[in-house]
């Protein structure tokens, strides 16, 4: 049982869910082992077993949670000597100068997700969790170091939520 908070609206059709509130909007296609019914604020779950009932349900919650409040992640580009600058041009992202390299690395943003670039800040943010999650990954990819040492050169883009 999932509880649907006020301001969020969860529709079902057929094996896709939907999940729109203030903050955006969420879908999913789950399986053919599962369904999900909405009655009121809450969705019920049912499924074959209940390790794909509970992971239905946890996802359910992710998406709800998202569509309400959305996801944010604040980013720090760390460098030594070259200074990496970040550029966002619709779905895609341009890296340049990481490591001092000419040619500039480039990577996609996934889904409905927001990614701002402010000097040496990088805010991620969207309803979509798993979107959220691969966009960073994907930039995280997109700088990873290649042909260097990775202990020397520790250049790249990091969590600064721990400041």
């Amino acid at each position: 049982m999932v509880d649907i908070p006020e301001g969020v609206n969860v529709r079902v059709e057929g094996h896709k869910v939907i999940a729109k509130g203030p903050a955006g909007e969420v879908q999913k296609t789950f399986s053919k082992e599962s369904s999900v019914k909405v009655s009121g604020n809450k969705a019920e779950v049912t499924a074959k077993g209940k390790a794909l009932a509970n992971t239905v349900e946890a996802v359910l919650e992710c998406m709800v949670l998202g569509a309400k409040s959305g996801y944010k992640k604040s980013m720090k580009l760390i460098y030594a000597h070259f200074p990496i600058t970040i550029e966002v041009k619709g779905k895609d992202i341009t890296v340049k100068n990481f490591l001092g390299e000419k040619q500039a690395r480039k990577t996609f943003v996934v889904g409905s997700t927001k990614v701002e670039a402010k000097g040496q800040s990088v805010t991620i943010s969207g309803p979509d969790k798993e979107a959220v999650g691969q966009t960073i990954a994907n930039l995280r990819t997109a700088m990873r170091i290649k042909d260097k040492d990775p202990r020397v050169f520790q250049d790249g883009i990091y969590d600064a939520e721990g400041e």
